[in-house]
């Protein structure tokens, strides 16, 4: 199978990389999820959004501050994406990188986001050389404060109505992992 995109981690079921536009379809399947977007900044997720934003992704770069890049994340035996990572790089210091991601519902529970994310934080703090990964997760969601704990970060605060969504003020836990944390873990 011929890739026309940038191959950025590996795992054993997983291939993180680039979008391209044959992602649309699966991209805008489980976007437009209403148990999806129930964390999400996002709502009545459009087809339209899905080949908009799936376009500005392929044709970004990873890795420049101030911005986001999102990561596709795809089945290796069939390049299927089942769900997406993103990189925050701050731009006050680019050392420091924000974490964000999404699964679709039927691939959730079988352990690939977990392994997804064990793929990203390897080229995170391994390619990339990052001092410090961060997430925010909505105090409601045990799906993704399950994930962020079970990667070895750490609580390091409970940020009381820190952001406005969907009209109303959310309370979020921020995690944190040290590169020197996990090259300690992973080696």
């Amino acid at each position: 199978m011929e890739k026309s995109y940038d191959v950025f981690a590996n795992s054993e079921r997983l291939v993180i990389r680039r979008f391209g536009m044959q992602d649309v379809q699966s991209f805008y399947h489980y976007r437009s999820n209403p148990d999806v977007a129930r964390y999400q900044s996002w709502e009545n997720y459009t087809l339209q959004d899905a080949e908009s934003f799936v376009s500005r992704q392929s044709a970004s770069s990873p890795d420049q501050p101030g911005t986001w890049f999102q990561y596709a994340v795809a089945l290796a035996t069939s390049d299927q994406i089942i769900g997406d990572c993103a990189i925050h790089t701050l731009g006050a210091d680019p050392r420091i990188v924000e974490l964000g991601f999404t699964l679709a519902p039927e691939h959730q529970g079988k352990g690939y986001m977990h392994e997804a994310l064990c793929a990203l934080l390897d080229y995170v703090f391994g390619t990339l050389n990052k001092h410090k990964l961060s997430a925010f997760a909505d105090v409601r969601n045990t799906k993704s404060i399950h994930v962020l704990e079970r990667l070895g970060m750490r609580r390091e605060g409970h940020l009381l109505e820190n952001y406005m969504s969907k009209g109303q003020w959310i309370d979020e836990y921020q995690y944190a992992i040290l590169q020197s944390e996990w090259l300690n873990k992973h080696q």
